[in-house]
């Protein structure tokens, strides 16, 4: 979890952006990676990800507000924007959280409509309310945590952890900590009873980049990343362009929309179910074995289909 000083930063960065974009500028990445002092990567994952609600598209580079858009100013455009991100997050998330959340925000707000639309499948963790606590305060204080787990394989066993942070992918919540010193993923919802110790451990800056570098879960540390070149045709190229995977990297771009783009992963997994997602509009094109693990299960689908009857 992110310090409350690194909350501030970024909103006051996402609300200069919004605020920008609301007076009809174009921006520009590295300009604005330049004006906040902060790599080119978090501003294009600002557009991407945190103000992936908002009207905003690309063109040429820079990125403009829909004409015909814009945020109303009746109150403070830092309080509306920040109030209203906050309650559709909350409602994605669901539960107990979202019905809690939303008696307060409806407090502060005072009205009832919300320009702002989220369709975010979040588990909802509400239940865990206390346990989340406790893991909180173990990555704050760097205290190594004791808990059971079920990792739904073998009997539930009690498990020592240096906790480092609670991420969210694709949706599931996990624990990111280091056992024994090697880095694991604790499904989160499978935690419990975790208490605190009096062992303190030391940390270094190497998870936050791999989380920021990472595309999945499945991120591995002290492995060297490895490319893989894609394909994609014109009908999925688009959606690469709009939302850029960490690491990508376009090699080229064809007057037809289609683009040939690189991205670097530590484990196959990280992009494997994203080329299945988008099959047939993506090619692997490096490195062979993968292309062949892709047409190893299609062939395997294809053989498992034709024995339906």
């Amino acid at each position: 979890m992110a310090y409350k000083h690194d909350y501030d930063k970024i909103l006051t960065r996402l609300t200069v952006i919004l605020s920008k974009l609301n007076d009809g500028e174009a921006l520009s990445v590295k300009e604005l990676a330049k004006e906040f002092n902060t790599s080119d990567r978090t501003i294009q994952r600002d557009f991407n990800e945190r103000l992936v609600s908002f009207p905003i598209y690309q063109e040429n580079k820079k990125w403009k507000m829909q004409d015909g858009f814009r945020v109303e100013k009746t109150k403070s455009l830092e309080d509306e924007i920040v109030l209203d991100i906050i309650e559709k997050i909350t409602q994605s998330i669901g539960g107990k959280f979202s019905t809690k959340a939303h008696k307060l925000l409806s407090k502060i707000k005072n009205e009832d409509f919300n320009p702002i639309y989220t369709k975010l499948n979040i588990e909802d963790i509400s239940d865990r309310f206390e346990d989340i606590q406790v893991l909180e305060t173990a990555i704050k204080e760097k205290k190594e945590v004791r808990c059971s787990y079920d990792d739904e394989r073998h009997d539930i066993y009690t498990a020592t952890i240096q906790a480092l942070k609670i991420v969210n992918f694709e949706g599931f919540w996990y624990l990111i900590g280091l056992r024994d010193d090697i880095l694991k993923k604790y499904y989160l919802k499978n935690i419990s009873n975790p208490t605190i110790t009096d062992t303190i451990f030391e940390t270094d800056g190497e998870l936050d980049t791999l989380l920021d570098e990472s595309i999945s879960v499945w991120f591995q540390r002290g492995v060297e990343p490895f490319e893989v070149r894609l394909f994609a045709d014109k009908s999925c190229a688009k959606f690469f362009k709009r939302r850029p995977l960490p690491t990508q990297k376009v090699e080229s771009l064809r007057a037809d929309g289609s683009m040939e783009f690189g991205v670097k992963v530590t484990h196959e997994m990280e992009i494997l179910p994203i080329i299945k997602y988008w099959i047939p509009h993506i090619f692997v094109i490096e490195p062979q074995w993968l292309k062949e693990i892709v047409k190893e299960d299609l062939e395997s689908y294809m053989d498992k289909m034709s024995k339906i009857k």
